[in-house]
């Protein structure tokens, strides 16, 4: 689906392939977009339907229109948020505290840092079964203009307006930029997706590793150069206490002679699995809980909880087992909440990891033999429809 470009060197280049008109917008686009999903809807019943790419005033809003009615999912808002959520798990367990105790900075308000606002909160809101309203308040976000106020009114996105503090909380105090934010709040967690390069200052990372014994600090921007801060400045101003995890690879650091490994917090490890599990299960929505089991077990999986020197997440290498891993969490929840639609679904621990490993594609091809035309099958001709093809060819 593509609701044409925005670039109008692009729209004028003679290579493109689109509808050489002005993107759609407003209501327009609003119908664009439902017309697509009734229509996939009609077409595959059971389908999963992965928004990707929808901007900042879109992602987070149509997902929510979405999500109640058909088994969506957004991978900017969600993806994100779920591998930033399971690394956050992990650095909690490592630090012995529990999420329902956590208080959160995300610095950036755009569709990730939402997402992983909006993630963090609906896991909150679980373990401490509590309303998202009540688990929204351990979190404070930042955008251009500073900390999220409701006085801020229409200049919010859907996405920002659920996580805007009351402008009285904040009555007399600095909240204009992150140190300020980062003196008041004193949180565990300062998440970066601001794409601001060096924005996590040595006073900023001192200043939040002066409250808790462990901070935990994702610069998460990428490319590299868009990160907020260095790992190796991190570690070394934090004295090796911080936990770190990034948006793209870094090597390892060293303090004091002992080397911390850096994770990197890549969609990749999660979108597949919660996919693969909301897939086979023909699941009806993917529910909160969903994710959050999802999450639990890619944590579950941190090589940090064998070895705080390790990386909080596993390695990206891995991401086959993983995503097995986390499809049979994703089939189970949904079995459990009655939204999955598949029969047969094994009820074993190992069967159903099985079940699972069957479905999976696996990327192996055939071995190409060279034939003459003449003695070629139909098949590899390519000529469809045709029974009788010979073996081998």
């Amino acid at each position: 689906m593509s609701s044409r470009l925005q670039n109008e060197q692009l729209l004028n280049d003679d290579l493109y392939l689109g509808i050489r008109r002005p993107r759609i917008r407003g209501k327009d686009y609003d119908r664009f977009v439902d017309g697509f999903v009734k229509s996939a809807r009609d077409l595959y019943p059971k389908a999963v339907i992965h928004f990707e790419d929808f901007g900042l005033h879109n992602a987070q809003r149509l997902l929510d229109k979405y999500r109640g009615e058909i088994p969506a999912f957004n991978d900017d808002v969600q993806g994100t948020g779920s591998v930033t959520l399971a690394a956050i798990m992990s650095a909690l367990r490592v630090c012995k505290l529990e999420l329902t105790d956590m208080k959160m900075v995300v610095f950036g308000s755009g569709s990730a840092g939402t997402g992983i606002a909006s993630q963090v909160r609906d896991a909150i809101a679980a373990e401490g079964d509590m309303s998202k309203e009540q688990a929204a308040k351990q979190i404070w976000c930042l955008d251009k203009p500073g900390l999220l106020l409701r006085s801020q009114g229409d200049e919010l996105t859907h996405g920002q307006a659920q996580f805007a503090r009351d402008d009285s909380e904040w009555q007399g105090k600095e909240h204009g930029n992150l140190l300020s934010v980062i003196r008041e709040v004193k949180p565990h967690v300062l998440i970066g997706v601001s794409t601001r390069p060096k924005a996590f200052t040595e006073e900023i990372v001192k200043e939040m590793a002066n409250h808790v014994e462990r901070p935990i600090i994702f610069p998460l921007s990428n490319p590299t150069r868009l990160h907020e801060a260095d790992p190796k400045d991190i570690h070394q101003w934090t004295n090796g206490r911080a936990l770190i995890a990034t948006g793209s690879p870094f090597p390892p650091v060293e303090h004091n002679g002992v080397k911390y490994e850096v994770s990197e917090c890549n969609n990749s490890e999660c979108f597949p699995g919660i996919g693969l599990g909301a897939i086979l299960s023909r699941t009806r929505l993917i529910s909160d809980k969903m994710l959050v089991a999802a999450v639990k077990a890619l944590a579950s999986q941190s090589p940090a909880l064998k070895d705080p020197n390790k990386g909080l997440l596993p390695d990206v290498m891995d991401v086959r087992d993983l995503s097995l891993h986390l499809a049979k969490a994703v089939v189970k929840q949904a079995v459990h909440e009655g939204l999955a639609q598949e029969e047969g679904i094994p009820t074993d621990d190992k069967e159903l990891e099985e079940w699972i490993r069957a479905q999976m594609w696996e990327p192996k091809y055939r071995e190409l033999k060279f034939v003459e035309v003449e003695n070629a099958s139909k098949h590899a001709k390519g000529e469809m429809g045709v029974s009788g093809a010979r073996k081998g060819t």
